[in-house]
């Protein structure tokens, strides 16, 4: 081995290390888990090969929690893609000058909070009785539409997901205002001399030119639609019944509270394959980016 070989691995080892026992072992005990039947507290597991995932193919939660978890991923992308590269394209005009820093960095704040703070801030606002909501709809006269937002069926899954849009725009819209602040301005000067307006401007030219980032902030919001927890854990913690329940809060509950640590396991080897397959489809249908 060449002295430039020997230097190569042994600077790479300390990372392949650290791949290796938090990235790699892990998703191999997972998956090695999910072929078995056992308890947190007991040492002892029973092999039941497919039985687990024969168990998800049938479950009825589990679908609902597909469902769930679509619904995220498609408003996600409808708010936090689309809407953040609209504010990024908006923030990031001339006009607004030394304001334009202030605004961005006011929308990125909710990224920087716990959101387990945010979530218990909501529960307040989703309030049936004293809610903020409620008392806003009553103000303008449209108290028929006052709903027990997190206590109905019908509401509960679409107000967790307006606080994860809340919370993660401002995030989205930064990884924009940053591909937009590379985009040449001869390009934007030109289309004005053309006649063009902002709104052409926008399609011909913004759009097209961060299109790599836009790929990587779907991929990013997809993927994290598919793994959310802390969202509905806290504010319905599923429910209510399964209404709101999504993949990691059912793989939480087999786990902590029935106690089926291989089912979990399962649960968990789906979510991450779920997550790998829509990554890899979003990048071959989009292209790669850099």
């Amino acid at each position: 081995m060449s002295r430039r070989a020997l230097d190569l691995t042994i600077y790479s080892l300390p990372f392949l290390l650290v791949v290796g026992v938090f990235v790699f072992y892990p998703l191999i005990a997972n998956f090695y888990y999910s072929f078995q039947a056992f308890s947190a507290f007991s040492p002892t597991m029973r092999p039941v090969g497919l039985e687990n995932y024969a168990r998800l193919m049938n479950d009825p939660v589990i679908r609902i929690a597909f469902v769930n978890v679509g619904l995220y991923a498609a408003l996600s992308v409808l708010c936090q893609v689309a809407f953040g590269l609209v504010l990024a394209a908006i923030l990031s005009q001339a006009f607004l000058g030394r304001w334009a820093r202030f605004l961005q960095a006011f929308f990125f704040l909710p990224v920087v909070m716990s959101i387990t703070v945010i979530a218990f801030v909501f529960t307040f606002f989703y309030d049936p009785m004293t809610g903020l909501i409620n008392e806003l709809l009553a103000a303008v006269g449209l108290g028929a539409w006052q709903r027990a937002w997190l206590g109905e069926s019908a509401t509960a899954i679409y107000a967790v997901i307006a606080v994860s849009q809340w919370q993660s725009i401002g995030y989205v819209m930064m990884l924009f205002v940053v591909a937009i602040q590379g985009i040449p301005r001869d390009l934007y000067e030109a289309a004005e001399l053309d006649g063009a307006g902002p709104v052409a401007q926008f399609f011909y030219i913004t759009v097209p030119q961060v299109r790599e980032m836009l790929i990587v902030a779907t991929v990013i919001t997809v993927t994290g639609s598919i793994t959310v927890f802390s969202e509905p854990h806290i504010l319905t913690g599923g429910g209510p019944g399964n209404s709101s329940t999504v993949l990691a809060t059912y793989m939480y509950r087999s786990a902590f509270f029935r106690d089926e640590m291989g089912y979990a396991a399962a649960i968990a080897s789906v979510i991450f394959v779920a997550t790998m397959m829509v990554s890899l489809l979003q990048l071959r249908l989009f292209g790669k980016a850099k």
